[in-house]
């Protein structure tokens, strides 16, 4: 079995967009003072757990309603959905920083060496938006595809926007890895539409098998590998324990 196509997430996977110290600045225009490094923690407490239940009324709610529970927890203190959606607003306002992580660029060079063709796959505001940001990362050269919920109608953990995306590749599922930074959303959903789903997990120790884990995008060329030889999961870090 071939790997044709390498498909990527896009935030915290390709690109740290996380701005804590400018979020918590901004939250005080709301009388909200918060502490950065409370508001990191819960930021991915939150994240953690809403990963397993997709919010039923779309992206817009489901970004509400993190952020409430976000700004709730860093705060201390309920916070209404007034409130949330003003600092929602205000955070689009400002263009956040965007920050290629030290692993990428040679994760992708490595694939396009290996002529695997490379795609995104992102829940995002729009596809106009995705290929901003890959181009201020400067990498945007390397995907032939880009696929954002905002655009296409349809989000993760929808199977159908991975299914898009292969068939617009012209690949097919069991030709093609996607790998992405949430366990479920990302790498299960991925699985459920027939790909090879893997969950890039930075804070992880690399061992996890349901669904396969790594803890650098080093690793995901040898993972790519170990499929092609049909070995189906990534055991234990394979770049070295990379970070």
């Amino acid at each position: 079995m071939r790997v044709r196509a390498v498909l990527f997430d896009l935030g915290d996977t390709l690109v740290d967009t996380k701005d804590f110290d400018g979020w918590a600045e901004l939250a005080r225009r709301f009388y909200l003072d918060l502490d950065p490094d409370v508001l990191l923690h819960s930021y991915f407490e939150v994240e953690n757990a809403v990963d397993e239940r997709p919010h039923p009324e779309g992206r817009e709610a489901a970004l509400v309603d993190f952020w409430q529970k976000t700004l709730s927890s860093a705060a201390a203190k309920p916070v209404d959905g007034e409130t949330t959606r003003k600092f929602i607003a205000a955070t689009r306002e400002v263009e956040r920083p965007v920050h290629l992580y030290s692993d990428v660029r040679r994760c992708l060079d490595t694939l396009r060496s290996e002529r695997r063709e490379l795609g995104v796959v992102s829940n995002s505001t729009s596809e106009a938006s995705v290929r901003r940001i890959l181009d201020r990362a400067g990498i945007l050269e390397y995907f032939s595809r880009i696929l954002s919920s905002g655009t296409e109608g349809v989000e993760k953990p929808d199977p159908a926007i991975f299914r898009r995306a292969v068939e617009r590749m012209n690949v097919r599922p069991e030709e093609t890895v996607y790998v992405g930074n949430l366990a479920f959303t990302n790498a299960k959903a991925a699985g459920a539409a027939g790909l090879h789903g893997v969950w890039l997990n930075r804070e992880g120790c690399g061992y996890g098998e349901d669904p396969p884990e790594i803890i650098s995008l080093l690793e995901l060329p040898l993972v790519v590998h170990r499929l092609e030889n049909g070995i189906t999961t990534p055991r234990g870090p394979t770049a070295g324990g990379a970070r």
